[in-house]
Protein backbone atom coordinates (compact mmCIF):
# COMPACT_ATOMS: atom_id res chain seq x y z
CA UNK A 1 0.00 0.00 0.00
CA UNK A 2 1.37 3.46 -0.92
CA UNK A 3 0.09 6.85 -0.31
CA UNK A 4 0.95 10.34 -0.53
CA UNK A 5 0.08 13.09 2.08
CA UNK A 6 0.13 16.41 1.39
CA UNK A 7 -0.61 19.02 4.43
CA UNK A 8 -1.02 23.06 4.67
CA UNK A 9 -1.98 24.76 7.65
CA UNK A 10 -3.68 28.10 8.67
CA UNK A 11 -3.22 29.72 5.59
CA UNK A 12 -5.18 33.57 5.64
CA UNK A 13 -6.71 35.39 2.73
CA UNK A 14 -8.13 39.27 3.10
CA UNK A 15 -11.32 38.76 1.61
CA UNK A 16 -11.83 42.64 2.08
CA UNK A 17 -14.45 44.38 4.29
CA UNK A 18 -12.87 43.84 6.85
CA UNK A 19 -13.01 39.95 6.92
CA UNK A 20 -10.58 36.79 6.74
CA UNK A 21 -10.86 33.65 6.04
CA UNK A 22 -8.25 31.24 7.22
CA UNK A 23 -8.17 27.68 5.50
CA UNK A 24 -6.88 24.79 6.92
CA UNK A 25 -6.43 21.17 4.46
CA UNK A 26 -5.10 17.79 4.47
CA UNK A 27 -4.74 15.64 1.36
CA UNK A 28 -4.58 11.84 1.55
CA UNK A 29 -4.10 9.32 -1.83
CA UNK A 30 -4.36 5.88 -1.20
CA UNK A 31 -3.86 2.82 -3.79
CA UNK A 32 -6.13 0.92 -2.03
CA UNK A 33 -5.73 -2.98 -1.50
CA UNK A 34 -6.96 -4.61 -4.55
CA UNK A 35 -5.10 -1.63 -7.54
CA UNK A 36 -1.45 -2.24 -7.87
CA UNK A 37 -1.07 1.55 -9.18
CA UNK A 38 -2.83 4.62 -8.12
CA UNK A 39 -4.51 6.23 -10.60
CA UNK A 40 -5.85 9.46 -8.58
CA UNK A 41 -3.93 12.78 -8.36
CA UNK A 42 -4.41 15.65 -6.11
CA UNK A 43 -3.71 19.22 -6.21
CA UNK A 44 -3.71 21.10 -3.35
CA UNK A 45 -2.18 24.74 -4.44
CA UNK A 46 -4.28 27.84 -3.45
CA UNK A 47 -6.41 29.01 -4.93
CA UNK A 48 -7.34 25.27 -6.18
CA UNK A 49 -7.88 21.78 -4.63
CA UNK A 50 -9.02 19.07 -6.78
CA UNK A 51 -8.97 15.52 -7.11
CA UNK A 52 -8.64 13.55 -10.29
CA UNK A 53 -9.41 9.86 -10.81
CA UNK A 54 -8.18 8.40 -14.44
CA UNK A 55 -8.97 5.63 -16.16
CA UNK A 56 -8.03 3.22 -18.95
CA UNK A 57 -5.18 0.77 -19.63
CA UNK A 58 -2.25 -0.04 -16.61
CA UNK A 59 -0.90 3.11 -16.31
CA UNK A 60 -2.35 5.34 -18.99
CA UNK A 61 -5.21 6.85 -16.44
CA UNK A 62 -2.22 7.77 -14.00
CA UNK A 63 -0.97 9.77 -17.36
CA UNK A 64 -4.46 11.25 -17.96
CA UNK A 65 -5.02 12.24 -13.99
CA UNK A 66 -1.49 13.76 -13.71
CA UNK A 67 -1.74 15.79 -17.01
CA UNK A 68 -4.87 17.64 -15.25
CA UNK A 69 -3.11 18.18 -12.16
CA UNK A 70 -0.52 18.97 -13.40
CA UNK A 71 -2.10 22.31 -15.91
CA UNK A 72 -4.09 22.94 -12.81
CA UNK A 73 -0.87 23.21 -10.50
CA UNK A 74 0.30 25.51 -13.39
CA UNK A 75 -3.03 27.66 -13.26
CA UNK A 76 -2.84 27.79 -9.21
CA UNK A 77 0.69 28.92 -9.13
CA UNK A 78 0.61 31.46 -12.37
CA UNK A 79 0.83 34.99 -11.60
CA UNK A 80 -2.63 36.06 -13.53
CA UNK A 81 -5.13 37.31 -10.89
CA UNK A 82 -8.30 35.45 -10.11
CA UNK A 83 -8.85 31.66 -11.48
CA UNK A 84 -11.68 32.03 -13.86
CA UNK A 85 -14.53 28.66 -15.27
CA UNK A 86 -12.44 30.24 -18.57
CA UNK A 87 -8.88 29.42 -17.62
CA UNK A 88 -10.35 26.21 -16.16
CA UNK A 89 -11.34 24.89 -19.59
CA UNK A 90 -8.72 25.98 -20.77
CA UNK A 91 -6.13 24.04 -18.66
CA UNK A 92 -8.02 20.83 -19.21
CA UNK A 93 -7.87 21.59 -22.93
CA UNK A 94 -4.18 21.58 -22.82
CA UNK A 95 -4.41 18.60 -20.41
CA UNK A 96 -5.84 16.54 -23.32
CA UNK A 97 -3.23 17.90 -25.52
CA UNK A 98 -0.50 16.66 -23.22
CA UNK A 99 -2.27 12.83 -22.61
CA UNK A 100 -2.41 13.20 -26.74
CA UNK A 101 1.35 13.91 -26.90
CA UNK A 102 1.88 11.35 -23.64
CA UNK A 103 4.66 8.36 -24.86
CA UNK A 104 2.21 6.00 -22.52
CA UNK A 105 0.11 3.55 -24.49
CA UNK A 106 -3.24 5.65 -24.53
CA UNK A 107 -6.33 4.88 -26.18
CA UNK A 108 -9.24 6.57 -27.78
CA UNK A 109 -11.24 5.72 -24.18
CA UNK A 110 -8.05 6.97 -21.75
CA UNK A 111 -9.44 9.88 -19.36
CA UNK A 112 -10.42 11.09 -16.03
CA UNK A 113 -12.71 12.37 -13.90
CA UNK A 114 -12.04 16.10 -12.43
CA UNK A 115 -13.36 17.77 -9.33
CA UNK A 116 -12.26 20.68 -7.08
CA UNK A 117 -12.58 24.22 -5.61
CA UNK A 118 -11.27 27.28 -6.23
CA UNK A 119 -11.27 30.36 -4.53
CA UNK A 120 -12.26 33.48 -4.99
CA UNK A 121 -14.60 36.28 -4.54
CA UNK A 122 -17.59 36.60 -5.80
CA UNK A 123 -19.58 40.20 -6.03
CA UNK A 124 -16.88 41.44 -3.60
CA UNK A 125 -17.70 38.01 -1.11
CA UNK A 126 -15.03 35.12 -0.77
CA UNK A 127 -16.61 32.46 -2.14
CA UNK A 128 -16.19 28.77 -3.74
CA UNK A 129 -15.91 27.71 -7.60
CA UNK A 130 -17.36 24.21 -7.53
CA UNK A 131 -16.20 22.73 -10.64
CA UNK A 132 -16.88 18.87 -11.58
CA UNK A 133 -16.46 16.39 -14.78
CA UNK A 134 -17.18 12.82 -13.51
CA UNK A 135 -18.24 11.05 -10.29
CA UNK A 136 -15.84 12.18 -8.37
CA UNK A 137 -17.56 13.93 -5.66
CA UNK A 138 -17.55 17.55 -3.74
CA UNK A 139 -19.04 17.80 0.09
CA UNK A 140 -20.12 20.14 2.59
CA UNK A 141 -20.51 19.82 6.04
CA UNK A 142 -22.19 22.84 7.74
CA UNK A 143 -22.72 22.57 11.33
CA UNK A 144 -23.31 18.55 11.52
CA UNK A 145 -25.37 18.36 8.00
CA UNK A 146 -23.56 17.13 5.10
CA UNK A 147 -24.76 17.66 1.72
CA UNK A 148 -23.10 16.19 -2.00
CA UNK A 149 -22.85 19.24 -3.75
CA UNK A 150 -21.56 17.83 -6.94
CA UNK A 151 -24.02 15.63 -9.34
CA UNK A 152 -22.39 12.27 -10.60
CA UNK A 153 -21.83 12.02 -14.45
CA UNK A 154 -23.03 8.54 -14.38
CA UNK A 155 -25.15 5.83 -15.96
CA UNK A 156 -26.82 5.15 -12.43
CA UNK A 157 -27.14 9.19 -11.92
CA UNK A 158 -29.09 9.30 -15.05
CA UNK A 159 -31.29 6.17 -14.05
CA UNK A 160 -31.87 8.06 -10.57
CA UNK A 161 -32.91 11.18 -12.35
CA UNK A 162 -35.10 9.28 -14.34
CA UNK A 163 -37.01 7.32 -11.50
CA UNK A 164 -35.55 3.80 -12.79
CA UNK A 165 -33.50 3.20 -9.91
CA UNK A 166 -33.46 4.07 -6.27
CA UNK A 167 -29.58 5.82 -4.63
CA UNK A 168 -29.41 2.20 -2.77
CA UNK A 169 -30.40 0.12 -5.68
CA UNK A 170 -27.66 2.35 -7.28
CA UNK A 171 -25.21 0.82 -4.45
CA UNK A 172 -24.83 -2.32 -6.17
CA UNK A 173 -26.03 -1.33 -9.85
CA UNK A 174 -23.83 -3.37 -12.76
CA UNK A 175 -23.21 -0.09 -14.80
CA UNK A 176 -21.81 1.47 -11.04
CA UNK A 177 -18.59 2.22 -12.47
CA UNK A 178 -19.91 4.20 -16.13
CA UNK A 179 -19.15 7.45 -15.91
CA UNK A 180 -21.14 9.33 -19.27
CA UNK A 181 -18.85 12.56 -18.87
CA UNK A 182 -14.36 12.73 -18.65
CA UNK A 183 -11.81 14.48 -19.58
CA UNK A 184 -10.24 12.93 -22.32
CA UNK A 185 -10.54 12.54 -26.12
CA UNK A 186 -14.27 12.55 -26.35
CA UNK A 187 -15.78 15.83 -25.70
CA UNK A 188 -14.62 19.57 -24.66
CA UNK A 189 -13.87 19.32 -21.32
CA UNK A 190 -16.40 21.66 -19.88
CA UNK A 191 -17.12 21.28 -16.20
CA UNK A 192 -20.32 21.61 -14.60
CA UNK A 193 -19.88 24.86 -12.12
CA UNK A 194 -21.62 26.53 -8.79
CA UNK A 195 -20.54 29.03 -7.05
CA UNK A 196 -21.03 28.43 -3.26
CA UNK A 197 -20.69 31.77 -0.94
CA UNK A 198 -18.49 31.52 1.95
CA UNK A 199 -21.33 32.53 4.96
CA UNK A 200 -20.23 30.06 7.76
CA UNK A 201 -17.48 28.07 8.99
CA UNK A 202 -17.95 25.08 6.65
CA UNK A 203 -15.90 21.95 6.52
CA UNK A 204 -15.64 20.71 2.60
CA UNK A 205 -14.47 16.89 1.21
CA UNK A 206 -13.14 16.34 -2.22
CA UNK A 207 -13.21 12.86 -2.97
CA UNK A 208 -12.37 9.76 -5.98
CA UNK A 209 -15.39 7.39 -5.91
CA UNK A 210 -12.99 4.94 -4.33
CA UNK A 211 -14.03 6.83 -1.01
CA UNK A 212 -17.89 7.11 -1.87
CA UNK A 213 -17.66 3.02 -3.31
CA UNK A 214 -16.69 2.13 0.63
CA UNK A 215 -18.53 4.94 2.69
CA UNK A 216 -21.84 6.19 2.84
CA UNK A 217 -22.86 9.63 2.86
CA UNK A 218 -23.64 8.44 6.71
CA UNK A 219 -20.15 7.41 7.41
CA UNK A 220 -18.50 10.09 5.54
CA UNK A 221 -20.43 12.43 8.04
CA UNK A 222 -19.35 10.29 10.77
CA UNK A 223 -15.88 10.74 10.41
CA UNK A 224 -15.96 14.22 9.60
CA UNK A 225 -17.75 14.96 12.54
CA UNK A 226 -15.13 12.74 14.40
CA UNK A 227 -11.92 14.71 13.61
CA UNK A 228 -10.90 17.48 15.14
CA UNK A 229 -8.86 18.44 12.12
CA UNK A 230 -8.63 18.24 8.45
CA UNK A 231 -5.72 16.28 8.86
CA UNK A 232 -7.60 13.71 11.57
CA UNK A 233 -10.75 13.49 9.22
CA UNK A 234 -8.93 13.02 6.22
CA UNK A 235 -6.93 10.02 8.05
CA UNK A 236 -10.05 8.87 9.37
CA UNK A 237 -11.99 8.31 6.29
CA UNK A 238 -9.16 6.89 4.19
CA UNK A 239 -8.23 4.00 7.44
CA UNK A 240 -11.99 3.48 7.10
CA UNK A 241 -12.43 2.83 3.13
CA UNK A 242 -9.42 0.69 2.88
CA UNK A 243 -10.84 -1.07 6.28
CA UNK A 244 -14.40 -1.64 4.27
CA UNK A 245 -12.22 -3.29 1.50
CA UNK A 246 -10.24 -0.47 -0.40
CA UNK A 247 -11.70 -1.81 -3.74
CA UNK A 248 -9.98 1.22 -5.60
CA UNK A 249 -7.54 3.84 -5.14
CA UNK A 250 -8.69 6.70 -2.62
CA UNK A 251 -8.51 9.72 -2.38
CA UNK A 252 -9.72 12.47 0.08
CA UNK A 253 -8.84 15.84 0.74
CA UNK A 254 -10.65 17.73 3.84
CA UNK A 255 -11.01 21.40 4.18
CA UNK A 256 -11.86 23.42 7.20
CA UNK A 257 -12.68 27.41 5.90
CA UNK A 258 -13.86 29.64 8.75
CA UNK A 259 -14.81 33.43 8.15
CA UNK A 260 -13.18 36.12 10.52
CA UNK A 261 -14.57 39.57 10.92
CA UNK A 262 -11.85 41.71 11.88
CA UNK A 263 -14.11 45.04 12.17
CA UNK A 264 -15.20 44.55 15.62
CA UNK A 265 -11.91 43.59 17.33
CA UNK A 266 -10.46 46.62 15.77
CA UNK A 267 -12.96 49.09 16.84
CA UNK A 268 -12.98 47.46 20.68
Amino acid sequence: MTETIAFVSSRVVDAGAGQRVELDWAAISDTGRRRDVNQDSLIVEFPIVAVADGMGGYTAGEVASAAVTSRLQELATADDGPVSETAIEDALRLAVVDLAESVEDVSPGTGTTVTGLVFGLHDGRPGWTVFNIGDSRVYRLDGDVLSQVTTDHSVVQELIAIGAITPDEAETHPHGNVITRAVGFSEDPVPDYLVAPIETDTRWVVCSDGLTKELTDYGIRHYLLLGSTPAEAARLLVDAAVENGGRDNISVIVLDALLRDDTAAREA
